[in-house]
């Protein structure tokens, strides 16, 4: 009987360097990020460090890392280490990542309604020292939703002008690229079911006509959203409409970047025969992964782009 005989169905892993090194970057990166941010206000850097110099490094390090860690994990699943009960807590903790995923969205609701069922509300005015006055959100607002357009100083201007950093004109018109990036995602999620259905079969081809197309519509998105932030009649700074705008979706936007990223490893896997009906824990993450992010932009089209529209939506007068 050999020496290490395994009378269990859990895998205990090997030594790992990943875990202390994804650290490690990802301290640098958030030195390097501090850093740059000081710099872009004004601020003092640390030591004579460059900020973007050093927020590339870490994120360097960890894109690397993430690449080798998970190179890690697929050999292990090709040696067989991934029976059916780790499979089934690999299931457990993309579930729990996933729910931590929608509690970082919750935040970004949140700020948006905070101020959209109250745009008139009173907070207080804080310095570094002291309370020093209060400021009313209708000053900022006009106290509706979505904001009347205003310049930097506060002064209406007309629908016409020219939009410039720090000013809100009008909001998006959800029937234009809006409506048509929520046909593109709620197609995606229809390809990328197609694909899973294919792979339950053992129909590679399927898997993998499903995947390119689920990763070409992921690309097109992220093409209309660039787009339409080009065309913003209002910018991330100096308006509350535009920081509370840019988070939500622009992070929702990095997620699909990344769930695009994940679906285009699983069609390089597919199709260097990766995956069997019995054991595709990577492309069910994938797919769960991407149905999230497709639930998601279902709540920023219909509470931003349309709730949120304000009666006049692309700044059409009539």
């Amino acid at each position: 009987m050999a020496a290490h005989a395994k009378h269990h169905d859990y895998h205990l892993v090997n030594p790992s360097p990943w875990p202390l090194i994804a650290s490690l970057g990802a301290f640098i990166m958030a030195i390097g990020l501090i850093i740059w941010m000081r710099s872009m206000h004004g601020g003092v850097g640390l030591f004579g460090l460059n900020g973007p110099w050093l927020f590339a490094t870490g994120m360097a390090i960890v894109s690397i890392t993430a690449f080798l860690w998970w190179r890690d994990v697929v050999l292990e699943g090709n040696k067989g280490d991934h029976t059916p009960v780790v499979q089934l807590h690999f299931r457990y903790g993309m579930i729990l990542f996933i729910a931590s995923e929608v509690m970082f969205f919750v935040a970004w609701f949140w700020a948006y309604f905070d101020v959209a069922l109250f745009p008139a509300s009173v907070h207080d005015l804080l310095n570094s020292t002291d309370i020093v006055g209060q400021v009313a959100r209708d000053k900022l607002t006009g106290g509706h939703w979505p904001p009347v357009p205003v310049d930097g100083t506060g002064v209406t201007i007309p629908a016409s002008g020219a939009p410039t950093p720090g000013i809100f004109e009008h909001t998006f018109d959800p029937w234009h690229v809006p409506l048509l990036n929520t046909l593109i995602l709620l197609t995606s999620g229809v390809t990328v079911t197609w694909a899973h259905h294919a792979l339950l079969h053992d129909n590679r081809r399927g898997i993998i006509m499903g995947l390119v197309l689920t990763v070409l519509l992921g690309l097109t998105f992220t093409g209309f959203q660039a787009y339409e932030y080009s065309e913003a009649a209002f910018s991330y700074a100096g308006h509350i409409y535009g920081s509370t705008f840019f988070m939500a979706t622009g992070f929702h936007g990095a997620h699909v970047i990344i769930g695009t990223i994940f679906l285009l490893v699983c069609l390089i896997r597919a199709i260097n025969g990766a995956f069997t009906p019995k054991a595709h824990f990577g492309f069910e993450a994938a797919a769960w992964y991407w149905h999230f992010v497709d639930v998601v932009w279902l709540f920023l089209f219909a509470s931003i782009y349309v709730w949120g529209a304000g009666p006049n939506p692309g700044g059409v007068h009539g």
